[in-house]
Protein backbone atom coordinates (compact mmCIF):
# COMPACT_ATOMS: atom_id res chain seq x y z
CA UNK A 1 0.00 0.00 0.00
CA UNK A 2 1.65 3.17 -0.91
CA UNK A 3 1.98 5.70 1.71
CA UNK A 4 0.48 8.83 1.10
CA UNK A 5 2.07 11.85 2.60
CA UNK A 6 -0.27 14.41 4.29
CA UNK A 7 -0.10 17.38 3.73
CA UNK A 8 -1.28 19.78 6.90
CA UNK A 9 -1.23 22.92 5.11
CA UNK A 10 -3.25 21.94 2.18
CA UNK A 11 -6.73 24.03 3.30
CA UNK A 12 -4.51 26.89 2.97
CA UNK A 13 -2.89 26.58 -0.08
CA UNK A 14 -4.95 27.57 -2.99
CA UNK A 15 -7.26 30.26 -1.52
CA UNK A 16 -6.63 33.50 0.87
CA UNK A 17 -7.75 32.03 4.22
CA UNK A 18 -7.27 35.29 5.32
CA UNK A 19 -10.41 36.69 3.78
CA UNK A 20 -12.59 34.21 6.09
CA UNK A 21 -12.62 36.90 8.82
CA UNK A 22 -14.88 39.25 6.56
CA UNK A 23 -16.61 41.83 8.94
CA UNK A 24 -14.85 41.36 11.89
CA UNK A 25 -13.46 44.51 11.89
CA UNK A 26 -16.52 46.19 11.57
CA UNK A 27 -18.04 43.97 14.69
CA UNK A 28 -14.40 44.85 16.58
CA UNK A 29 -15.17 48.63 16.21
CA UNK A 30 -18.79 48.55 16.76
CA UNK A 31 -17.46 47.38 20.39
CA UNK A 32 -14.47 49.77 20.76
CA UNK A 33 -15.94 53.26 19.33
CA UNK A 34 -18.62 53.66 21.87
CA UNK A 35 -16.28 53.08 24.61
CA UNK A 36 -13.83 55.39 22.87
CA UNK A 37 -16.45 58.03 22.50
CA UNK A 38 -17.15 57.87 26.47
CA UNK A 39 -14.07 58.13 27.42
CA UNK A 40 -13.29 61.27 25.09
CA UNK A 41 -16.68 62.60 26.60
CA UNK A 42 -15.55 61.55 29.92
CA UNK A 43 -12.49 64.08 29.51
CA UNK A 44 -13.76 66.92 28.03
CA UNK A 45 -16.29 66.79 30.62
CA UNK A 46 -13.93 67.13 33.51
CA UNK A 47 -12.65 69.81 31.43
CA UNK A 48 -15.56 71.55 31.75
CA UNK A 49 -15.74 70.73 35.40
CA UNK A 50 -12.41 72.28 36.02
CA UNK A 51 -13.49 75.20 33.82
CA UNK A 52 -16.83 75.69 35.86
CA UNK A 53 -14.90 75.33 38.87
CA UNK A 54 -12.50 78.52 37.99
CA UNK A 55 -15.05 80.05 36.87
CA UNK A 56 -17.41 80.11 40.11
CA UNK A 57 -14.01 80.67 41.97
CA UNK A 58 -12.98 83.63 40.30
CA UNK A 59 -16.44 85.10 40.32
CA UNK A 60 -16.79 84.96 44.30
CA UNK A 61 -12.89 86.35 44.36
CA UNK A 62 -14.50 89.45 42.62
CA UNK A 63 -16.99 89.91 44.74
CA UNK A 64 -15.38 89.79 47.93
CA UNK A 65 -12.49 92.04 46.27
CA UNK A 66 -15.77 94.07 45.51
CA UNK A 67 -17.34 93.91 48.55
CA UNK A 68 -14.84 94.19 51.15
CA UNK A 69 -13.46 97.51 50.34
CA UNK A 70 -13.70 100.41 52.45
CA UNK A 71 -17.52 101.94 52.24
CA UNK A 72 -18.50 99.26 49.65
CA UNK A 73 -22.19 99.67 48.47
CA UNK A 74 -23.95 96.75 50.22
CA UNK A 75 -24.71 95.26 46.61
CA UNK A 76 -21.48 96.00 45.29
CA UNK A 77 -20.15 92.03 46.03
CA UNK A 78 -23.46 90.66 44.01
CA UNK A 79 -23.61 92.91 41.47
CA UNK A 80 -19.57 92.26 40.29
CA UNK A 81 -20.40 88.63 40.47
CA UNK A 82 -23.23 88.95 38.23
CA UNK A 83 -21.32 91.03 35.87
CA UNK A 84 -18.10 88.52 35.47
CA UNK A 85 -20.77 85.34 35.97
CA UNK A 86 -22.57 87.53 32.31
CA UNK A 87 -19.25 88.28 30.74
CA UNK A 88 -18.21 84.43 30.72
CA UNK A 89 -21.36 83.19 29.15
CA UNK A 90 -22.39 79.86 29.50
CA UNK A 91 -19.40 78.29 32.03
CA UNK A 92 -22.01 78.06 34.75
CA UNK A 93 -25.76 77.50 34.05
CA UNK A 94 -28.01 78.47 37.07
CA UNK A 95 -25.23 80.30 39.05
CA UNK A 96 -26.48 81.63 42.62
CA UNK A 97 -24.39 83.87 44.37
CA UNK A 98 -24.83 84.42 48.33
CA UNK A 99 -22.94 87.25 49.28
CA UNK A 100 -22.87 87.51 53.71
CA UNK A 101 -21.53 90.50 55.27
CA UNK A 102 -21.28 90.66 59.34
CA UNK A 103 -19.45 94.07 59.44
CA UNK A 104 -15.68 91.82 59.83
CA UNK A 105 -15.36 89.12 57.15
CA UNK A 106 -17.21 88.83 54.09
CA UNK A 107 -17.98 85.53 52.72
CA UNK A 108 -19.35 85.21 48.81
CA UNK A 109 -20.08 81.58 48.09
CA UNK A 110 -21.54 80.84 44.33
CA UNK A 111 -23.33 77.58 43.19
CA UNK A 112 -24.08 76.84 39.51
CA UNK A 113 -24.02 73.94 36.95
CA UNK A 114 -21.38 73.10 34.48
CA UNK A 115 -22.67 71.67 30.58
CA UNK A 116 -23.36 67.69 30.60
CA UNK A 117 -21.93 65.53 28.10
CA UNK A 118 -22.00 62.56 30.11
CA UNK A 119 -25.44 61.06 31.04
CA UNK A 120 -26.22 60.59 34.63
CA UNK A 121 -23.50 62.78 35.72
CA UNK A 122 -24.48 65.97 37.87
CA UNK A 123 -21.99 68.62 36.89
CA UNK A 124 -22.82 70.87 40.06
CA UNK A 125 -20.07 73.43 40.91
CA UNK A 126 -20.11 75.55 44.68
CA UNK A 127 -16.68 77.78 45.51
CA UNK A 128 -16.51 80.13 48.05
CA UNK A 129 -14.46 82.95 49.36
CA UNK A 130 -13.89 84.68 52.84
CA UNK A 131 -12.06 87.89 53.14
CA UNK A 132 -12.01 90.72 56.39
CA UNK A 133 -13.58 94.25 55.60
CA UNK A 134 -11.31 96.87 55.21
CA UNK A 135 -11.65 99.47 58.02
CA UNK A 136 -10.52 103.42 58.07
CA UNK A 137 -8.12 103.70 61.14
CA UNK A 138 -6.72 106.62 61.85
Amino acid sequence: MPTTRVRPWRHLSGRRWWRDDRGATVLDLSMVVPLAFLLMFTLIQGGLWFHGRSVAHHAAQQAVDAQRAYDAAPDAGKTTAAAFLARMGASLTGAAVRVSDDGERVSVQVEGNVINLVPGWNGHVSQSVQAPVEKFRP
